[in-house]
């Protein structure tokens, strides 16, 4: 497609990592990066001018939330989901198709699609591959994403493989339903669970069909960390060097950086602003609860290394004090610390990769925070 592109830009010769340019119709995004969520057209708590602030490059909206709210229709109406929540930067949608499988009730899969019920008012919904890529099209983000079966894990070989079948038929079935294939990128999405031969047969299956983007998922589901660098390892090999990959639902520090240098480009997650309205930071020090007492009368800054707004403001003991009275003011102040700070980490990633010593930087900063096998 003439308005998006990819480009690799340079190849760490230690580690293989690799850094790129992303073209969009909304600006050059440089990878590997980090996506905020902002699952119904806002990340909580944080305004888009903030976003800009901490070197926010692409936002993830939900196609399943802003599809029952607003509505699809309206955001088309407003010009888009970008002048709809006025960002004016690269947007991703998924495809709904997570959200149907981890939030609905008595769904029901069919070759035609999902019959489930709506987690809001338990209403009978129907959503089909064409569905979601005609929801997509009309709230318009600049990559959009195939409507997939998320595999549940563990699963057993012969279930994969139908769904891997069906999840190639769907995507399939998805690329014909695209209306806007010039101004907006479709990405194919590797299932296939942790089943080399079906992550293989799902890959090769969906490089033919030549989108232009590839996204990895079936991930942060379940299973323990080997297994999900297996999967990553297992579906990446087998994808064109000059394309975007990204890992769908990653964001703890040890995977970001276990997934980069496996030669992701792309990768979100709810986790850091999910984690920061339970006072769980991410900081140069390994990970803060800031509900602890300890901090009560701590007057440093949260992370004298960190360049956001709340680092640079206000102090330990006032972010406690804010959480303990239930302050919106210490949801919003958290959030941005925890975005900024994987934010920041991809952008010391790419600046390693460039200077061919991203393998020592990943273990300096495995190491220097501490974190747990967790990563945050």
């Amino acid at each position: 497609m003439k308005n998006f592109s990819f480009e690799v830009t340079h190849r760490c010769k230690q580690s293989g990592a690799r850094c790129g340019t992303l073209h969009t119709p909304h600006g050059d995004v440089q990878t590997p990066m980090f996506m905020p969520v902002g699952t119904l057209a806002t990340v909580k708590f944080i305004s888009p001018e903030e976003l800009y602030e901490i070197g926010s490059q692409v936002i993830l909206a939900n196609t399943y939330h802003l599809w029952l709210r607003p509505g699809e229709d309206i955001v088309q109406k407003a010009g888009g989901v970008q002048k709809f929540m006025n960002y004016s930067g690269p947007m991703l949608t998924d495809s709904g198709g997570f959200q149907v499988f981890s939030l609905a009730d008595a769904r029901k899969i069919k070759e035609e699609g999902v019959t489930f019920k709506s987690h809001l008012d338990g209403s009978t919904l129907f959503l089909s591959p064409e569905k979601s890529i005609q929801i997509q099209n009309k709230i318009g983000a600049d990559m959009i994403m195939s409507f997939d079966e998320c595999i549940p894990y563990p699963a057993t070989y012969d279930y994969v493989k139908d769904s891997v079948e069906r999840t190639i038929r769907w995507a399939k079935r998805g690329l014909d339903a695209h209306e806007r294939k010039d101004e907006q990128a479709l990405f194919g999405i590797v299932q296939g669970g942790d089943y080399e031969d079906l992550r293989k047969h799902c890959a090769e299956e969906l490089v033919k069909m030549d989108f232009p983007g590839y996204s990895i998922g079936g991930t942060s589901v379940g299973e323990d960390k080997p297994t999900m660098y297996r999967m990553i390892e297992y579906a990446i090999k087998y994808l064109p060097e000059d394309k975007p990959r990204y890992l769908m639902g990653v964001g703890a520090v040890n995977d970001i950086l276990e997934a980069i240098e496996r030669g992701v480009d792309m990768m979100d997650c709810v986790l850091p602003t999910r984690i920061a309205r339970h006072g769980t930071l991410m900081t140069s020090e390994g990970r803060i609860n800031i509900k602890k007492a300890i901090y009560k009368e701590d007057f440093r800054p949260l992370d004298p290394e960190c360049d956001c707004i709340c680092c640079k403001n206000y102090t330990r003991a006032y972010l406690n004090h804010l959480y303990r009275c239930n302050e919106g003011l210490g949801n919003r102040l958290m959030s941005i610390h925890n975005l900024r700070f994987l934010l920041r980490l991809t952008e010391q990633a790419r600046q390693a990769i460039m200077e061919d010593r991203f393998g020592d930087f990943k273990k300096e900063i495995l190491e220097k925070y501490a974190f747990d096998e967790r990563g945050f």
